[in-house]
């Protein structure tokens, strides 16, 4: 196989611009379940809870593109 039959792959900060960014500057994400929460995947900045999942995902991929799009969404309302 040559480097061009090769599928891209692009990095989180390509994939991932917005969680990018939170976690560059704004707060932190955390992934897994613990004994506090039933949620995979958590949004966080230094008040609290921003966003989880409440939803199960297939994929990581998936679980990933949610929070990328809760995100998009609390910015695009205004919430951040």
């Amino acid at each position: 196989m040559t480097t061009a039959d090769k599928p891209k792959r692009h990095s989180f900060d390509q994939r991932f611009p917005k969680l990018t960014a939170w976690i560059q500057g704004q707060g932190w994400i955390e992934l897994g379940a613990d004994e506090y929460s039933t949620s995979m995947i958590r949004i966080l900045d230094m008040g609290g809870m921003v966003w989880e999942n409440d939803e199960e995902y297939p994929k990581l991929d998936d679980l990933l593109q949610a929070a990328e799009q809760a995100l998009a969404d609390l910015e695009a309302d205004g919430e951040l």
